[in-house]
């Protein structure tokens, strides 16, 4: 829901009604992932997929049927051998969808409104809903936002601050309609989360302990973009932004020469900083999402931020040169201290073996590594491979049935 929160959060603010799908659970092969959502309004308009385009005429049918009787449901779609004509996806996967009405009548609205403001400013923010249960508890929702633990963090339910315990509490709105230890049990799993940007699933009693009658609860992070940070001004960073952008990166182009770090030249950069790359590095802020590709090419530059760039918590650190300049380098990076296990996570000669010439097809290539290095994909040919398509990388991003993530 939350990766369609622009979008949402310009309904609520028109006051529209509508109703909201969202992937809550997938099993073997399927297009989409949880979190990932479509919403019909009460004209009939449509944004997002589910799907990819198997199941989203029923889907529809489904949205707007909760817009007609405000009950929330939960609906299996999988391939069916008896009847080729059923809805369910001819990919042979099984996915289980959440239809939801967010109505100006409903107790839950002023939730959803606040967690799509809150994702569509590009703010951390994470929404809990049960997605098995009690049927009495279906439909509610529970926003946890970063940030702001103890009293001075808390706000829950209808009680005040202070009733939290410190080592329990997390900044929350809303709830679940359970008992109350529930809410705050969510929440805390929430914030784990919603830390590690992750979209998944939690199992837990209905009283909050992990005893009791289980309940199965979605959680939908949304944080900031990650981090492409590209050093080296040169002509094939400016088709590597472009394609950073593409992906979703906030993309940073730094370089120490500031003829070549120009907005006119990389217009569709996030940021241009003109600065020595280690000395940017070892100022801003990186985390478990960042990308950082070495493209400058030049030793006095490579060794220092490479150094760095080895040592830090990122996810993904490339640089650019032939073979033998990689040998080298790698040569320099020894003799200052750097071990074989840093070395062993740098990606040298930078990219997939495409075959690539232009700067396009170089960007492309490193994008498909990144990619690649993010969901867990080998990079070969899918054609004759029996690798699968959609690796389990969905443990970063999502659950599938029958799992904890």
């Amino acid at each position: 829901m939350l990766d369609i929160a622009e979008e949402l959060n310009r309904w609520v603010e028109q006051g529209r009604d509508f109703a909201v799908a969202t992937v809550v659970a997938v099993g073997g092969s399927a297009p989409r992932q949880p979190g990932a959502a479509l919403a019909v309004d009460s004209d009939g308009t449509a944004i997002g997929s589910v799907s990819g385009g198997c199941v989203e005429g029923a889907v529809y049918e489904l949205c707007r049927q909760a817009l007609d009787d405000g009950e929330t449901v939960v609906e299996r779609f999988g391939y069916s051998d008896d009847d080729a004509f059923a809805v369910g996806l001819t990919c042979g996967g099984v996915i289980d969808i959440m239809v939801a009405p967010v109505r100006a009548d409903s107790p839950a609205r002023p939730v959803y409104a606040a967690a799509l403001a809150a994702a569509a400013r590009g703010e951390a923010a994470a929404v809990a809903r049960i997605t098995e249960g009690p049927a009495e508890l279906m439909g509610q929702v529970l926003l946890v936002r970063a940030g702001g633990t103890g009293a001075e963090g808390a706000a829950h339910g209808d009680g005040p601050p202070d009733e939290v315990a410190p080592d329990a509490a997390v900044r929350y709105e809303g709830g679940l309609g359970g008992h109350p230890e529930l809410d705050r049990t969510v929440a805390g799993e929430a914030r784990a989360l919603l830390d590690a940007g992750r979209t998944g699933t939690v199992a837990i009693g209905a009283d909050g302990s992990r005893c009791g009658q289980p309940l199965t609860v979605l959680v939908e992070s949304s944080v900031p973009p990650p981090r492409m940070i590209v050093f080296g001004a040169i002509d094939f960073a400016s088709a590597l932004v472009r394609v950073g952008r593409f992906l979703g990166y906030h993309v940073t182009v730094c370089d120490a020469r500031s003829v070549f770090a120009t907005p006119a030249r990389f217009p569709d950069a996030d940021e241009i900083v003109v600065a020595w790359p280690h000395e940017y590095l070892e100022r801003t802020d990186v985390d478990g999402r960042t990308v950082l590709c070495v493209l400058t090419h030049d030793a006095k530059f490579d060794v220092p931020l490479l150094r760095l760039a080895l040592r830090l918590p990122v996810a993904y650190v490339g640089a650019m040169g032939s073979r033998r300049t990689h040998q080298d380098r790698n040569r320099r990076l020894r003799e200052v201290g750097v071990t074989e296990l840093e070395l062993a996570r740098l990606r040298s000669p930078i990219g997939l073996d495409l075959g690539a010439r232009t700067p396009e097809e170089t960007a492309l290539s490193i994008a498909a590594e990144i990619v690649a290095s993010r969901r867990g994909g080998s990079g070969v040919s899918l054609t004759g491979a029996h690798t699968p398509i959609h690796h389990d990388g969905t443990r970063r991003s999502g659950g599938r049935i029958g799992s904890v993530a």
